[in-house]
């Protein structure tokens, strides 16, 4: 079943095109990666599920057309977003940005999911009241990930998870991710540059280049097609 459809989307930013009629789909429960190249329009394939672009076509979640409703609307509904660059705000402390993350929902439920992702990422609990701003790139992406998570959300979001982090740092992240979905089942949908380590948490892929997909199929098969990867994804 699925969670998310997208069909014949258009994106723009003023009067120059990003998406021409993108289509693809995101199981329930699963996790799919989006790859291509640098500018292929992976970043405003989030974007647009998130309205923070102008669109035209169709976004079913559960559902429902949500194409046209607002940012906060969207989230409500259960989408949460970790853009590129994490978006922690740094001048405010670990606790204080995961209670930003709960603004969906009561204090009390804030209070319980905040004490999950401090029990699922330890070193977020050490940290509590450390400013975000000193955090390293890696903790600053756990908490990023654990913000989004505290409202609850069906559908997780990830920009390069990976952007500017060490690459031992990187496989934790992936790690954990992998952990979350397993756990929590809530589904994933995230764009990445290391197509190898996406690919290896991901159960399907779609493949973008110049606003297109070109491609979707099982993760393990996009990861086995060496025309797919030498042509695309540079490895």
């Amino acid at each position: 079943m699925n969670l998310l459809s997208v069909a014949g989307l258009h994106a723009r930013y003023g009067s120059a095109e990003v998406l021409h009629g993108i289509d693809f789909e995101v199981e329930a429960g699963a996790v799919t990666v989006v790859l291509g190249a640098n500018g292929a329009g992976k970043t405003t394939i989030l974007r647009s599920i998130c309205a923070m672009v102008h669109t035209t076509g169709r976004i079913v979640f559960d559902g429902r057309d949500i194409a046209g409703l607002r940012t906060d609307r969207i989230a409500r509904l259960g989408i949460a977003h970790v853009p590129q660059g994490r978006g922690t705000f740094g001048d405010l402390t670990v606790e204080e940005n995961l209670r930003i993350g709960g603004f969906t929902t009561s204090a009390a439920a804030t209070a319980r999911a905040i004490e999950q992702w401090y029990e699922f990422f330890p070193r977020l609990r050490e940290r509590r009241g450390q400013q975000a701003a000193g955090l390293s790139g890696g903790e600053q992406q756990m908490l990023a990930i654990a913000r989004a998570l505290v409202a609850g959300p069906r559908l997780l979001l990830l920009d390069e998870p990976s952007l500017g982090l060490a690459p031992r740092i990187t496989q934790e992240v992936f790690q954990a991710l992998a952990r979350i979905n397993a756990d929590t089942g809530t589904t994933i949908l995230v764009v990445e540059q290391n197509a190898h380590l996406a690919l290896a948490i991901g159960s399907s892929a779609v493949l973008v280049d110049a606003g297109r997909v070109v491609a979707q199929r099982a993760a393990a098969g996009l990861a086995d097609d060496e025309s797919v990867r030498r042509a695309y994804l540079g490895y």
